[in-house]
């Protein structure tokens, strides 16, 4: 295997594995990350099975286990208490679970297996990049390079993503949601991810997400959905009528909301839908939200940008040649990724939106099908990310199930 020169723009998740896993391969690697300190943004996320596995991968599952809060189950229902949706990992395989997970728990175990994060070079945007040459140039004109290889892990409103010339697709969804930490408290729902839906128009969840390594106070990921043109708005309406609206719509989360008294300690979250003909030009390559940005419904933006950084590293250890080394990558992420983006932009409207048609066949017909054996495998399988293609299920290796078992 060719050792290459690599520069990664991005130290978010899909740059922190891609950091620890080529610098372990024998790589020279440099990061670039626009935020004068690093840290992890947003609030909490679920880990699925695919993700999971990659940690394994890297010698980091137990670590996150041992932080993170095992969730067995979704569901979603109306404030009345009438269920929408009620999907079980058990019903697909006994020994499969998602991981609820602060971002802060899963930043600080990836840069912690790093030895080269202290030299993350911090406060530098990374403007554009020359592909045919590995030359980068930040926003105050500074170059630097060149390198073999050019990694744009800069997320889904990526500056670098154009470089590529192959976008077919890049928009902002019209809908965002706050999001913050609570204690988890005397929650009920330790092993859930709970929702409760007003039509598409609002919508609230609660997600374990365990604890991090600075802090060993059970926390819950809330969630607010929210139309991304509304966020100002929002905020000059000060909190206190909000958080009764809130608790009209679901009582029983009222103590865990009981530590909020100012927007501020509510973050914003905007979704952007990319999509690209071609992930790579010269020595440039995208990865993560940079390559494939959606919409979070399906909850899987950890977990692409994880699988995307092993099988990068693979393809690199396959191929001696660059550009078969990036064509092979992309193909063996392209089917994977292809259904999650088509079935993103038809959920989106079905829980984000003004439309209360849609959520009215959502309500009567979403239970049903999840309850055939065919409709629970397949949407169990789009959960879990395992689904690969229309028809086709990704195998997740039996090494790591024997692990996951054990450890469940």
């Amino acid at each position: 295997m060719r050792k290459r020169h690599i520069a990664i723009v991005g130290y978010g998740t899909a740059g922190q594995a891609l950091a620890l896993l080529l610098s372990r391969d024998g790589h020279a690697v440099e990061v670039f990350e626009r935020a004068p300190q690093l840290g992890p943004v947003g609030a909490g996320f679920l880990l699925q099975p695919t993700g999971l596995q990659v940690l394994w991968e890297l010698g980091l599952l137990d670590a996150a286990l041992a932080h993170g809060r095992r969730v067995r189950r979704l569901y979603g229902e109306t404030p009345c208490g009438r269920a929408v949706m009620d999907m079980r990992y058990a019903r697909l395989d006994a020994g499969l679970f998602g991981l609820g997970m602060q971002r802060g728990a899963l930043f600080t175990l990836l840069a912690d297996a790093w030895p080269g994060r202290t030299d993350v070079r911090q406060g530098v945007s990374i403007a554009s990049v020359e592909e045919d040459t590995g030359w980068l140039v930040d926003e105050r004109g500074a170059r630097h390079g060149p390198y073999d290889l050019v990694i744009a892990a800069d997320g889904a409103a990526s500056k670098l993503r154009r470089h590529t010339g192959a976008v077919k697709l890049d928009a902002p969804y019209p809908w965002g949601a706050l999001w913050c930490l609570v204690p988890e408290g005397d929650w009920p729902f330790a092993d859930e991810l709970r929702q409760r839906y007003v039509a598409a128009r609002k919508m609230i969840g609660m997600l374990p997400v365990g604890t991090r390594p600075d802090d060993d106070t059970p926390r819950l990921s809330f969630f607010w959905s929210l139309p991304a043109a509304s966020f100002e708005q929002w905020h000059g309406a000060g909190i206190d009528g909000w958080k009764r609206e809130v608790a009209t719509i679901w009582p029983a989360i009222e103590p865990q909301l009981a530590g909020l008294r100012e927007p501020a300690q509510l973050a914003r979250a905007g979704y952007r839908d990319a999509a690209l003909r071609r992930w790579s030009r010269g020595r440039l390559v995208l990865a993560g939200d940079a390559a494939h940005a959606m919409s979070p419904q399906l909850g899987q933006g950890v977990n692409m940008a994880l699988m995307d950084a092993l099988a990068l590293r693979d393809a690199l250890r396959s191929e001696h040649g660059l550009e078969a080394a990036l064509a092979r990558y992309q193909r063996q992420r392209e089917a994977h990724v292809r259904i999650y983006q088509f079935w993103s932009r038809w959920l989106t409207p079905v829980f984000q939106s003004d439309h209360d048609w849609i959520a009215r066949m959502r309500d009567i017909a979403f239970l049903p099908m999840g309850r055939l054996p065919w409709g629970s495998r397949h949407m169990l399988r789009v959960l879990s990310g395992t689904q690969h293609g229309v028809m086709g299920r990704l195998a997740l290796n039996p090494d790591f199930l024997a692990a996951l078992t054990t450890r469940g």
